[in-house]
This record gives C-alpha cells, structure tokens and sequence, in this order.
C-alpha cells in the first residue's frame, strides 16, 4: 500500500511537471501571453496604488477613474484566460487518457488508508471501485487528485507560471472574490 501511494505521489508529480511543459510550449512563451501578462501586472500595480492614494474619498470622479482601471483589468484578465483556454483543452484531453489509463492498472486496489471517513457525497470517489464497506479505504482516483491539486500550484509557483500576488489580489479567485467583486 505505502508503494502504491508513493507511485501515485510521484505520478501526480510527473503529470504535473508534464502538465505546465505542455503549457509553457502552447501559452507561456508565446508573445501575445507575455504582453497580456505584464498588462495585467502593471494595471494591478496601478489601480492598487490608485486605491491606497484615494482610499475611500467621497470624490465621484475618482470612483469613476477606478472603475475603469478595475473594468480594463477584468478585461485584460478574460483576454488572458482565453489564451491559456486552448491549452486547457489540449491537457485536458491527454490527461483523460492518462487518468484512465492509471485508473485501470490501480483498478480495485487499496493505494492509502484515510485517518477519516469522507463525508458521504465524497465517499464514491474516495472508495470508488473498492470492494468492501471500509470507507477509510482510499481509491487511486482520490489520492491522485488530491495530490495533483496541492503539487500542481507549487509547481507554477517554482516555475514563475504562477500570477503575482497583487494581480491574483486584484482579479479574486473562486473563494476569494476580487475588490471589483465586493461592490
């Protein structure tokens, strides 16, 4: 079991590596993503310091002046999550046949031993094509995933792929909504 779960740790890994390759080759070095990418950047600095000058000030025309920095940010922000769009799709393909590949060598194995049970709408992934009603069992498919999301923004990190702070702060995530967001 500890052999298994240590293969699938350096799968995610290797995937992962593989992953941000194929992007680099298909989005990061291209000119149009660079340009974007320093677009976003120096608009994030900007409209930033914009927001720590004025700060709260009840003057309509620099509200104004904020909210079309904050529009042309969203903007350059969609512009640049069109690029990176194709080869979402293109990893996304080769990932499928991968995953399923894995999934039918580690088919009905048990690769990790949960110190939990999973909350219920999760159990059929955790367990999935497990035999047996031990829940704390762990299925190849959920290890994988867990492990390929917490290496794969380490990974962009290490690599510089990842955003910068103040634009990431700027554009807002799923769980985290951006300052255009809020209003």
């Amino acid at each position: 079991m500890w052999v298994d779960s240590v293969l699938i740790l350096i799968i995610s890994v290797c995937t992962a590596f593989l992953g941000e390759g194929l992007t680099w080759l298909m989005v990061y070095r291209t000119e149009k993503y660079q340009k974007l990418k320093a677009e976003v950047e120096r608009q994030s600095k900007r409209l930033e310091k914009k927001k720590e000058t004025h700060g709260d000030t009840g003057d309509r025309q620099q509200k104004k002046k904020i909210e079309r920095e904050e529009e042309k940010l969203k903007n350059n922000n969609r512009d640049l999550s069109l690029v990176k769009m194709k080869s979402m799709f293109a990893i996304g393909f080769a990932f499928t046949a991968l995953l399923s590949t894995f999934n039918s060598i580690f088919d009905g194995r048990v690769v990790a031993k949960l110190p939990f049970v999973p909350i219920s709408w999760i159990q059929g992934l955790s367990h999935r094509n497990l035999p047996g009603e031990d829940y704390t069992d762990c299925s190849f498919i959920f290890l994988y995933i867990l492990c390929t999301m917490s290496i794969r923004q380490n990974i962009q990190k290490l690599l510089g792929f990842a955003p910068s702070r103040t634009a990431s702060k700027q554009s807002g995530t799923l769980f985290s909504p951006g300052t255009q967001q809020l209003k």
